[in-house]
Formats: structure tokens, sequence, C-alpha cells
């Protein structure tokens, strides 16, 4: 199973962009995208911005995966 995650563009540099997913910074390739700019949400998978959502999905999403983790960290 395949896992993209939403992160925020927080800058651009070339055809490179920085994410930050939950306080955790990346670089990110840009390639697959059309007018990324910075302060757009992203789906990022295998280190590539493969596509732009809103930021409400965006959060949501987030919320659910912290949920997700916390159930599995409660199974211990």
């Amino acid at each position: 199973m395949c896992l993209a995650v939403p992160a925020k563009i927080i800058k651009i540099e070339n055809d490179i962009g920085t994410v930050d997913l939950d306080g955790v910074t990346r670089p990110v390739s840009l390639l697959l995208l059309e007018q990324a700019k910075v302060g757009d949400f992203v789906l990022v998978h295998a280190g590539f911005a493969i596509h732009k959502i809103d930021e409400s999905r965006a959060r949501e999403s987030l919320e659910m995966l912290r949920a997700s983790l916390a159930l599995l960290d409660d199974g211990d």
C-alpha cells in the first residue's frame, strides 16, 4: 500500500520545495506540479509533491493520521 501525506510548501528553490509536515521539514521535488507556490498544501509521496489540495482537506487528513498513530501507540 502506498501513502501520500499532506504537507505545506514553505520554500521553493528551482524545482525543489521545502515542505513542513507537522513541524518536520523535508525537501521534495515539484517537477510533477505546475505553478506550485509557497503556502500551497500538497500530497507528498516518495519525495515528490504529486497533487495540490486545499488547506481544510490537508488538516483533516493530518488529524486522521494523528488519530491512527495514537491508536497504534495505545495498543502497546
